[in-house]
């Protein structure tokens, strides 16, 4: 079997760089990049010294403020972020067609397996790319080789926020035991609890049990947890056309909220303007997942299944309430919603040749189609899909 040569680069807190390189002012002063004109803004990305002073993504802008009274604050500019990436996207691209992309987050990995014939060996690899993108874009990326994903993933994690580490291969096991295991991707507060309890400090503590020791606290998660302590990851580097696509829909109340009311209706919007999304992609979603932010920083998810996939709305609202049900289990005002679609087919353009849909789907459907024609007509605010 071929060893694997992978590369990881990251540019660290890529949209305060990207802000930093448009405007050099903002490089004296500790920077946080949030929404300044929303009472609710919440924190997008920040600077390093605005996290030494507690500064932390997804944090309230008020709170921000308050814990780094010296920083600029600046509105984040997601199009430009993304313009930024198709830049890196496009140098890196001259040395391998496999790349694998963040969306606005400046972390990209490269597979450059048998690549070496051409550009040499991959640390040359890496230097040349830092070095092209310093002096195209002003861009300082951390890059870290490794066999795997995720050894280097966690490679560049111990080195940001500059430098770059190569972990040979056969050196995963001796590179990852000393480390603390907040470095290890993938981990859940809860499984970071359970570790806790059982004096388990570093990733070399969780590599030290088997298979059996870890099917007791972590059941189906065991078998990640025996494989990522060890660095074993067979992940392949996706390419932008082959990572599984998703439609998101997010909003952020105005004021914290436990009104049931104004949380489903809140709901019922973001179905509406998914299941547009979807007819318009011609796709059906088989998973429906709903993210609920609380006022003291916790998320939870949940998902709900759909087997055969769908873009109806009616279908979709029905989803989006059973996932809300799952995950409203806590007695605090809730910030913010996200509601992804994932998993998707293609909508057959052939229509069935017998008629299985009751009286009620299809008058739903005619009722979408309606939808649609007055939203494309009269705008967003033209109708809604309400409740029952």
């Amino acid at each position: 079997m071929v060893d694997r040569h992978i590369i990881h680069l990251n540019i660290t807190d890529f949209a305060v760089a990207v802000e930093r390189i448009c405007d050099p002012t903002l490089k004296k002063s500790p920077l946080i990049v949030a929404p300044e004109h929303t009472p609710r803004g919440l924190v997008y990305d920040m600077s390093e010294e605005a996290y030494q002073d507690g500064v932390r993504k997804g944090m309230g802008l008020a709170m921000a403020r308050r814990c780094c009274r010296r920083a600029h604050v600046v509105s984040p500019r997601i199009s430009l972020y993304r313009k930024a990436m198709k830049t890196l996207v496009k140098q890196v691209n001259y040395y391998t067609p496999l790349v694998e992309q963040g969306e606005e987050d400046g972390h990209l990995f490269m597979d450059v397996t048998g690549t070496h014939r051409l550009f040499g060996p991959p640390p040359d690899i890496a230097w040349k790319l830092r070095k092209q993108m310093k002096k195209e874009t002003g861009l300082d990326p951390v890059w870290s080789l490794a066999a795997t994903k995720l050894v280097a993933k966690v490679a560049s994690r111990v080195v940001r926020p500059y430098g770059e580490y190569i972990v040979g291969v056969g050196e995963e096991h001796a590179f990852l035991a000393p480390l603390p295991l907040t470095l290890l991707p993938g981990l859940k507060p809860v499984e970071m609890k359970i570790m806790a309890e059982f004096n388990l400090r570093s990733i070399g503590d969780l590599a030290r049990l088997s298979r059996e020791q870890l099917q007791v606290p972590f059941q189906k998660r065991s078998s990640y947890l025996y494989e990522a302590s060890r660095g074993r990851d067979v992940t392949p580097v996706l390419s932008g056309e082959d990572v599984s696509p998703s439609c998101m829909q997010e909003h952020a109340f105005a004021e914290d909220t436990q009104d049931r009311k104004e949380i489903n209706y809140t709901l019922m919007t973001l179905v509406h303007d998914m299941g547009r999304s979807l007819r318009q992609k011609k796709m059906l979603s088989k998973r429906l997942v709903l993210v609920l932010s609380y006022s003291d920083g916790r998320s939870v998810s949940r998902q709900a299944l759909q087997k055969n996939g769908t873009d109806d709305d009616f279908m979709l609202r029905t989803l989006a309430l059973t996932a809300l049900e799952r995950a409203w289990k806590r007695r605090i005002r809730i910030r913010s919603l996200v509601l992804v679609c994932d998993r998707f087919v293609p909508r057959s353009p052939q229509q069935t040749l017998f008629v299985v849909d009751s009286a009620r789907k299809i008058q739903q459907r005619k009722i979408m189609a309606a939808m649609d024609s007055i939203y494309d007509r009269f705008g967003e605010a033209g109708i809604r899909l309400g409740g029952e």
